[in-house]
């Protein structure tokens, strides 16, 4: 019998069988990505998150990679650009007023991960969803496994001393 699922953004997402010692509860699971949803605009650190389930930060990256198919970073980024992308649909907030709002510090380094992710710029991805034409991808035209394969998105270098160093706060 397989856990209940929760909606995630990973197509790498494994089901898992009940009470699988290698995979967050999945009533974890849901309080850290909600946890992950509702801060995306601060510094979240692998501490932070492993704080939120009441584990050591070692074993919380373990078991939510095991869980989700993607390491924690990986999943913020990914809960970022989704963000993102939902802002970018409406007119009111600028690109670099985006970039803040979902956590980079600054919009060249939220550009430079939005088009690695979705393979056009914010700017692009804007105009098209406003129906102002261009070429952007859709959501499911996107191959994100490209990502896992190449190693991710690592700001500053990962989870050591340097967290988050490279561009946007935290993970």
């Amino acid at each position: 019998m397989s856990t209940p699922t929760i909606e995630e953004p990973s197509a790498e997402r494994r089901s898992l069988p009940r009470g699988d010692v290698r995979a967050l509860p999945a009533r974890r699971l849901r309080r850290v990505t909600e946890y992950i949803r509702q801060n995306l605009d601060k510094g979240l650190s692998l501490g932070e998150l492993a704080a939120v389930v009441c584990m050591s930060p070692y074993h919380f990256a373990r078991l939510f990679k095991y869980s989700t198919g993607v390491p924690p970073h990986r999943f913020v980024v990914r809960q970022r650009i989704a963000q993102a992308r939902a802002w970018l649909a409406r007119p009111e907030l600028s690109i670099a007023q985006i970039s803040r709002l979902v956590g980079f510090r600054t919009p060249s380094h939220f550009t430079t991960v939005f088009r690695r992710l979705s393979g056009v710029t914010p700017r692009r991805y804007r105009l098209t969803a406003r129906g102002g034409g261009g070429s952007a991808r859709t959501e499911s035209e996107m191959d994100l496994s490209g990502i896992v394969q190449s190693g991710g998105l690592r700001a500053g270098g990962g989870f050591g001393g340097g967290l988050g160093g490279g561009g946007h706060a935290g993970l």
